[in-house]
């Protein structure tokens, strides 16, 4: 074999370019959350004592008990309705398969002005009934951690559902008969068995339900149950002590990053395989069971109370309250415009935000699904990694890191002679920053599933043709992948809107969105006036949860037929 041959090709000016672009994309992720572990090592002594002697004790406990409540609530829900519509045949069965995943589209801090309007001393429901049974009724306060707890479980309990009833789907009529031939009846069957065989998608649910949970703070807020996250937000705002909202956003990111690592060893290496339900041998999927008598109408009532109370009732008032405050002419076009105003600055950030998340991810996802690039993936897995980190603490490392850019700017113009102000720290490029870091997961993995349909074999063909790598990606993998950019610019589109705390702590002047316009209107107890942009968030957020379900039809589809 000649030395030519076995010599290995100097790199070119476009590999080099290739492997270091999506290490770039994952540095622009990893950066903010490392300078904020890097401010750990040099804690600012008197912050933490004041804080520990007034607040955070407190937003610790309240934080803990938090994630756990919302655990069991959304644990409990999303398994037993998954099971129900799964298992079992009733009325309204097919409806609630899919109406029940329709609460995804509610923010928890929608969510939570609407329970506090509705349930509060001066709301409807407890002034209808000391009308009817007397003044000295007396009610639960809902302005309290049990109120929070019950709301966020009510929105987030569709991610545990959905992972749920896919997991339920996915499992064996043999299961069901070996469960029989036992004695298990279909409680126990479904604890034992159904349970422990589903666990990885359970502990999936959960855990993005709690981490939901754990980053809000608007919602907290309103019922008066300050948590670590919210405490982030009112030490940077209210005390208007950046240095130990940074600080605290670090302890909050360990706590967050440990909750990960919890997760993935809960689920651990878990694989549980089946026979029947896919490869065609005997047994197949699960038989559905007809309920009869009264059974039948429990498990419809329970399905529509559950769709009732997360999804219909906020959904009727927030629409009742905008037909209310639209009727009003007084208030009718001065609101229009207002509103026109809000929707085309939160539209234009989260165009930006999803082209911006969606090109970078479709870098990611090339360089993982080459052989050659063998750090593709890991590069991609440290690039993902912003989802599971709140959006208060990416906007404490993103200001860190802008400061840190503004700075070294400003020191080189000095030595030309210029004086430079702060240039990105406070404008729209750390907002769009923020969003990118927090929401590039939700891109790649639309990207990347696409991805899967373009084979090795297909590049090697059109490389033999004479076509260049960029004829390659613009002829053959972007008109293969367009469905799965599309979805996911969708996805972080809905996601930006939606986003409250790094918005909060982050968006310039003038640049409010509908989603800091309606934090602002409900923490005034202005709900009618809140209800048109919380209502166009739950339309437009409407269209992510649609995507999903009709992913999830298909797939089924898919599996009967197979």
């Amino acid at each position: 074999m000649s030395a030519r041959a076995t010599a290995r090709p100097f790199p070119t000016a476009r590999s080099v370019l290739g492997s270091f672009l999506p290490l770039l994309v994952a540095g622009l992720v990893i950066v903010p959350m490392g300078l904020l572990l890097v401010r750990l090592l040099h804690p600012t002594t008197a912050v933490w004592i004041q804080l520990w002697e007034t607040i955070l004790p407190l937003m610790i406990r309240n934080t803990f008990l938090l994630m756990m409540g919302v655990g069991v609530i959304t644990f409990s829900l999303g398994s037993g309705l998954a099971w129900l519509v799964t298992v079992y045949r009733f009325p309204g069965q097919r409806f609630f398969d899919w109406a029940l995943v329709l609460p995804l589209a509610v923010p928890t801090y929608v969510m939570g002005f609407v329970y506090m309007a509705t349930f509060d001393f001066a709301g409807p429901v407890q002034t209808t009934l000391r009308a009817w049974f007397g003044a000295d009724l007396v009610f639960p306060n809902i302005r309290s951690g049990t109120g929070a707890i019950l709301v966020m479980g009510l929105t987030l309990y569709p991610y545990v559902y959905f992972l749920a009833r896919a997991a339920f789907r996915e499992q064996s009529s043999l299961t069901f008969d070996a469960a029989r031939a036992m004695g298990y009846s279909h409680t126990q069957t479904f604890l034992k068995l159904v349970i422990p065989m589903a666990r990885p998608s359970l502990v999936a649910g959960v855990t993005l339900a709690s981490l939901e949970a754990m980053t809000d703070f608007a919602t907290v807020r309103f019922f008066n149950f300050p948590t670590i996250s919210e405490g982030i937000v009112h030490v940077w705002q209210g005390m208007m002590n950046r240095d130990a909202a940074i600080e605290l956003a670090a302890v909050f990111l360990l706590v967050a990053l440990g909750l990960v690592m919890l997760e993935r060893a809960l689920r651990g290496r878990s694989r549980y395989y089946q026979h029947g339900a896919r490869d065609g041998r005997t047994g197949g999927r699960i038989t559905p069971v007809v309920l009869g008598g009264w059974r039948r109408w429990a498990a419809t009532g329970a399905c529509l109370l559950v769709f009732a109370a997360a999804f219909a009732l906020p959904a009727a008032r927030l629409v009742l309250w905008t037909v209310g405050d639209l009727s009003r002419a007084a208030t009718a076009t001065a609101l229009r415009t207002v509103y026109t105003g809000y929707v085309l600055r939160t539209f234009g950030l989260a165009a930006v935000a999803a082209v911006v998340a969606v090109g970078l991810a479709l870098v990611l996802a090339q360089n993982a699904r080459l052989p050659e690039h063998k750090m593709g993936r890991i590069t991609a897995r440290l690039a993902t990694m912003g989802y599971a980190v709140p959006g208060a603490v990416i906007a404490a490392g993103v200001l860190i890191t802008l400061a840190g850019v503004d700075r070294s700017i400003a020191t080189a113009a000095r030595w030309i002679g210029f004086n430079s102000s702060l240039l990105l720290t406070a404008s729209i490029v750390g907002l769009i920053y923020a969003y990118v870091v927090r929401f590039m997961a939700v891109a790649y993995n639309s990207v990347e599933s696409s991805m899967d349909k373009v084979t090795p074999q297909m590049d090697m063909a059109a490389r033999t043709l004479g076509a260049s790598p960029r004829q390659v990606l613009w002829r053959i993998h972007l008109p293969m992948v367009k469905i799965g950019l599309a979805a996911g610019a969708a996805l972080v589109f809905v996601d930006v809107m939606k986003e409250l705390p790094a918005t909060v702590l982050l968006m310039p002047f003038g640049m409010e969105t509908l989603s800091v316009w309606t934090y602002m209107l409900a923490a005034e107890s202005l709900w009618e006036s809140a209800a048109l942009p919380a209502l166009t968030i739950v339309v437009v957020g409407l269209l992510p949860v649609l995507l999903l379900m009709r992913v999830g039809r298909l797939t089924t589809a898919e599996g009967r037929s197979a």
